[in-house]
């Protein structure tokens, strides 16, 4: 595998090769780099000082392209790739272009096709969910996210009278004509004053499987824009989640990154429903606040819920740069085994369970966010 560096090298060459061709074509370099310093108590008395990335952006580089192909036909592409910029290492070591890898085309009255490693709608919309657009400080990011699958059609269609759609299918890397699909549905009505939402996923079970039952995630959401903040108001719904030697709820059974339901796991008959409420106000131009709570209910009756909130702060340097500060709580049941996660996965975290099963978990943390 190239380095890191000459893959940069290698982008910055075709980002300055895209500005030097005709205005119908453009390619952009860009990236993020977002670390925070991270302190977390446990009621156990254990705690965690660690630097961490991700807070709200997972840091990351990319380059984007699009071309016009006249008569309102548009080629696109983009290739992205994650990095923790506290180690210098890459967030997947098996794969350079992790975050995404696709080619589409995209039509300014009948929407867009996409091809290829791609964020489906559960990723992109967090911003609808919660003030902290679904990532440090919010419950229902605690619970896991679906994020991007390998070999995905993706189409998001023009915003008509309001309403949005936009819909994915995601083949598997398995034998030809298993069933083990993702699928993703996404919903968005959007007025001046509010927003209504569905977003939606289905993991096929492998044929043959043992416990022949999909993998269920379905999120609605409101949002109520009252002038200088928005309330959201969001539920979800979804049976993706598992013990681990961690913690009684530290695994997924479908990769939120990728992957497939092997069909294999008798907790796709456990469900969860977590339902959560957020705020937050425009103090200043450069000065955002926020404020959330949210319940996680163990539906199967096993007592591995929770609930949790956070308030945060969200202050901007510049166009590019942002300061946050959040302080949040994860308060487990007495057998729930939830720990706080930011946009990427803390890397120094709680590992025994008697410090997470049953626990309540503090947290405060500092950062800075520079996109380019």
């Amino acid at each position: 595998m190239p380095s890191i560096f000459r893959t940069l090298a290698a982008a910055s060459a075709l980002a300055a090769f895209g500005a030097a061709q005709a205005q119908s074509s453009g390619v952009t370099l860009y990236g993020v780099i977002d670390q925070y310093a991270n302190y977390m108590r446990s009621s156990s008395g254990a705690t965690v000082k660690s630097l961490e990335d991700g807070a709200w952006l997972r840091s990351r580089f990319g380059v984007r392209g699009t071309e016009d192909l006249g008569g309102g036909l548009a080629a696109k592409f983009q290739m992205e790739g994650g990095f923790s910029a506290d180690t210098g290492t890459q967030a997947d070591s098996t794969r350079f272009w992790d975050r995404q890898a696709w080619v589409g085309l995209a039509s300014k009255d009948y929407g867009e096709v996409r091809l290829g490693r791609q964020n489906g709608p559960i990723q992109t919309r967090g911003g609808y969910i919660d003030y902290t657009a679904r990532t440090l400080g919010s419950v229902i990011n605690n619970f896991g996210v679906p994020s991007r699958y390998d070999n995905d059609f993706g189409y998001i269609s023009p915003r008509m009278g309001g309403l949005q759609v936009e819909a994915h299918v995601a083949l598997p890397e398995l034998p030809s004509g298993d069933r083990a699909l993702v699928y993703q549905l996404a919903l968005d009505y959007a007025s001046d004053s509010y927003r209504l939402g569905y977003l939606g996923l289905r993991g096929r079970p492998q044929a043959g499987a043992s416990v022949n039952k999909d993998v269920v995630y379905d999120n609605l959401y409101a949002n109520w824009m009252y002038g200088k903040g928005t309330v959201y108001l969001a539920y979800l719904r979804s049976n993706n989640n598992t013990a681990t030697a961690v913690s009684n709820n530290a695994g997924t059974i479908l990769g939120n990154v990728g992957g497939y339901n092997a069909g294999s796991n008798a907790d796709l008959n456990n469900f969860y429903g977590i339902l959560q409420l957020s705020v937050d106000y425009q103090l200043s131009q450069q000065l955002r606040v926020g404020a959330l709570w949210g319940k996680i209910d163990d539906k199967s009756g096993r007592g591995r819920g929770g609930s949790g909130g956070s308030i945060g702060a969200y202050y901007d340097l510049s166009k590019r740069t942002m300061l946050l500060a959040l302080l949040d709580t994860q308060r487990n049941d007495s057998n729930g085994g939830w720990r706080p996660a930011g946009s990427a996965g803390l890397k120094t975290t709680f590992t025994t369970p008697g410090d997470i099963n049953g626990r309540t978990i503090n947290g405060l943390q500092l950062g800075i966010v520079h996109r380019f």
